[in-house]
């Protein structure tokens, strides 16, 4: 159930079902389920048709249509058409549902929503926080100062990015995946196949070899932005692609030397036990 501060509990519920989508990388989860743990409706699907008509009404059509069918498992064993929601999505619907259970939620969603509102007017405290963070998950003190190190770096290049005009979202994307294509020579993608993981941080997943070679690839291709100054989004790529054979070549001479693969099949759950 939910317990203070937590979001994730709710989410890690065995009676709410559950569907990862591999091409869009999300978790869809059953909104009937959700709503028959935090409201103890004994009809969650009649409490669901009357919190739509309630969200209709008051202009949130977007949640609404978000909300889309797809088939699962029910109780009789059979596979029906059910409304699921990914994680965005299902936290904009529990927020509207009156339930005491869904104050601490609620509370959670608010002190994170303040707190990214301080990190934008004072960025060094993302980084205190971030710290924070990893210690509570138990990451050394030498991976937190590498990882904090890339966080540095890739902001640097996505700011050179912007300045070149390329858009946030599908085409930073696009750009990435082409860094860490040609550096490590597998996409985003499969990188994350590779170590087992799905909505999870590809870097946080990464052990210190990785994270500096990633780290070189995108400063390498920060620099030759700024050098070449790109005018379209294609030279840009060419960039990139640019940067990450710098660090292709490192990782090449490593794995000359060393005799073994740079590239790590190990997420950091395996990596810290």
């Amino acid at each position: 159930m939910i317990k203070k501060n937590s979001s994730i509990a709710l989410f890690n519920e065995k009676q709410i079902r559950r569907h990862w989508d591999d091409e869009k990388e999300l978790w869809y989860f059953s909104i009937i389920d959700v709503l028959g743990i935090l409201t103890k409706s004994k009809n969650p699907q009649v409490y669901w048709r009357v919190l739509k008509k309630r969200l209709l009404d008051e202009g949130s059509n977007e949640t609404v249509t978000k909300c889309n069918g797809l088939k699962m498992k029910s109780k009789d064993g059979r596979m029906r058409l059910t409304d699921v929601a990914d994680t965005e999505t299902l936290l904009r619907l529990i927020q509207s549902v009156p339930s005491p259970k869904v104050e601490p939620l609620k509370l959670w969603l608010a002190k994170v929503g303040y707190e990214r509102i301080e990190e934008i007017e004072d960025p060094e405290l993302a980084f205190d926080r971030a710290m924070k963070t990893y210690l509570q998950k138990g990451y050394s003190e030498n991976w937190i100062n590498q990882r904090l190190k890339t966080i540095e770096v890739r902001k640097e290049l996505t700011d050179e990015w912007k300045q070149r005009g390329v858009k946030e979202g599908l085409e930073f994307a696009i750009l990435t995946n082409e860094i860490t294509k040609t550096w490590s020579g597998k996409s985003v993608k499969s990188y994350k196949k590779l170590k087992g993981l799905k909505k999870e941080n590809l870097r946080d997943n990464m052990n210190n070899l990785e994270l500096v070679l990633n780290m070189l690839a995108e400063v390498s291709t920060t620099e030759i932005s700024k050098e070449k100054q790109p005018q379209t989004f294609f030279e840009s790529k060419d960039i990139a692609i640019k940067g990450g054979d710098t660090a292709k070549k490192a990782r090449e001479d490593i794995e000359k030397k060393t005799g073994k693969s740079a590239i790590s099949s190990k997420n950091m759950k395996q990596l810290k036990s």
